[in-house]
């Protein structure tokens, strides 16, 4: 998301200045240099840092920067706390991490930062109730702002060479980091199921992301008879040829905010079949542009893959529905648009 809006933000002539902790380097700051732009390192020594907002300060104040936008809670703290005093625009956006506010210290801290922002963001309803509840808001007092994707066209050539794919095969595509809250060794678990129960339509899963349940993952495709046809890659840039070469997004995660890769495969004209949690239906009508099931129902999941796996129809006429839904709710350019109101102080 940080990575779009900049784009678009820069295409509109604006200029932007990344700064991250200084975490190492991640697929991230490679992006950013592909863009031009050079990140901007602050060391956090440890977990409460009091020297960083006085860092944080001195890079403002040398970059001649007129607003700030913090994505999560460390640098909405930081840059609420660097802020303090200031006339330069703070933008919080939260997206969508449900135990964030588990602990007392960082339900005060969060509060805190939000008092000092001139708006706080949320990327989908559920997020900002969330927010407004667990930490006392009054009902406004977060914004919701969907994230948004702009409209770049894939080439599906260059997966369906990498993976071996059959014109016959449906492919069922995932994105997200290899973790357990998103949920993947529940679709791997309901496509076992669905074997155990004879589905005859050739099937292949592309699931691109980076994590510790890696291995896992391997271990269970293994043991189900199906690695050959389960491919980990790894984090990808080339998402849009992926989407392309898919005719199934799936995102079995057990909580999201509202993720980029749902509204990447809607814009794809992929069918989605996704967690009835957090942000998701707001984005997805059950059976209008794909099927919703409850997170860690496996049984749930495997029903709703049968369904788009099984006929053609269907899953095409969800795809399409998916797809001018998000030209009309979810582009880039209005995302954009909806941040920059927020950018300067009136």
């Amino acid at each position: 998301m940080l990575l779009q809006l900049s784009d678009e933000l820069i295409s509109r002539g604006h200029r932007i200045v990344p700064v991250r902790n200084d975490d190492g380097e991640t697929w991230l700051d490679d992006n950013l240099r592909d863009r031009g732009l050079e990140p901007v390192y602050v060391p956090f020594r440890k977990a409460v840092d009091f020297r960083a907002p006085a860092a944080l300060r001195e890079i403002l104040r040398e970059r001649g920067v007129d607003a700030v936008h913090s994505h999560e809670f460390t640098m909405a703290v930081y840059g609420a706390a660097a802020l303090r005093g200031s006339s330069i625009a703070h933008v919080t956006t939260m997206h969508g991490n449900q135990t964030m506010t588990d602990a007392l210290r960082r339900r005060v801290a969060l509060r805190w930062a939000f008092r000092r922002s001139d708006a706080v963001v949320a990327v989908s309803t559920s997020t900002r109730q969330h927010l407004e509840e667990s930490l006392g808001l009054p009902a406004g007092a977060v914004h919701t702002i969907p994230n948004g994707i702009p409209r770049r066209p894939g080439d599906a050539s260059g997966p369906i060479q990498e993976f071996g794919i059959s014109p016959d095969e449906v492919v069922i595509l995932a994105v997200g980091n290899l973790v357990e809250r998103k949920g993947h060794i529940v679709l791997l678990r309901a496509l076992a199921q669905l074997g155990q129960q004879g589905l005859s339509v050739p099937w292949r899963v592309v699931i691109a992301g980076r994590g510790e349940e890696r291995p896992a993952l391997e271990a269970f495709a293994e043991e189900a008879g199906f690695a050959d046809r389960v491919h980990l890659p790894g984090h990808r840039d080339d998402i849009p040829d992926l989407q392309e070469a898919a005719h199934v997004v799936c995102m079995p995660s057990l909580w999201e905010g509202l993720p980029l890769a749902v509204l990447e495969g809607m814009h794809a004209g992929n069918c989605v079949v996704a967690s009835r949690t957090s942000g998701i239906p707001e984005a997805i009508d059950d059976g209008v542009h794909g099927l919703l099931v409850k997170p860690g129902d496996t049984e749930a999941l495997a029903s709703a893959l049968r369904q788009v796996l099984d006929d053609r129809d269907v899953r095409e006429g969800m795809g399409r529905a998916a797809k001018q839904r998000a030209r009309k709710d979810f582009s880039v350019a209005g995302m954009a648009d909806r941040y920059s109101e927020f950018y300067r102080r009136d």
